[in-house]
């Protein structure tokens, strides 16, 4: 397990004015990683390195077992996947420490409702790029579909935002943001 994360890429306490969620502890406390369930995970990782620049971050996972039983809840477990390593971590001391993007994929998949970004529970991941449209073209040609449309609006105190949704080729929703 690697050592704690460097200053720079833990959460600041300064958080907005008025603010009292943070909470001094002991403990270190960093996020991790995003993990997508796939049907097949090496053809969504191809997908995440294609249009987003995402980097494999070995190795690759091969797991069961009673322990991930035991911590997933989920009855003769048995997974396999990888982690990616998500743009824009690239700066010293926090390449290989940054959140990763985790797909795997079960032997065992349940089945789930067609992605709604109105649905409750974890609604999309989101990139922030330089260009939405040539961003947008890149999922498609990789697999993916539209879900939405390209909008603009001011947002006050924070800038100009140029987004879309879209979708993977699995249906997860994904945000294709720029800010000005």
């Amino acid at each position: 397990m690697p050592g704690p994360a460097p200053a720079f890429c833990s959460p600041v306490p300064a958080l907005a004015s008025g603010c009292r969620c943070y909470h001094e502890t002991l403990m270190q406390i960093r996020y991790a990683h995003t993990n997508i369930i796939a049907e097949d995970w090496q053809a969504l990782a191809e997908f995440y390195c294609a249009v987003f620049h995402c980097v494999p971050q070995p190795p690759g996972r091969r797991q069961s077992g009673r322990w991930l039983e035991k911590g997933t809840a989920v009855n003769d477990a048995e997974l396999q996947g990888m982690h990616l390593r998500l743009p824009g971590y690239d700066f010293p001391g926090c390449e290989e420490n940054g959140p990763t993007l985790e797909i795997y994929q079960y032997a065992q998949i349940l089945d789930r409702p067609e992605a709604a970004a109105n649905r409750k529970g974890y609604g999309h991941i989101a990139f922030q790029v330089d260009d939405v449209e040539q961003v947008r073209r890149q999922v498609l040609m990789h697999g993916g579909q539209s879900l939405g449309e390209i909008s603009q609006t001011e947002v006050e105190g924070v800038g100009h935002l140029t987004f879309t949704y879209m979708k993977d080729p699995e249906g997860n929703i994904v945000e294709i943001q720029q800010w000005d």
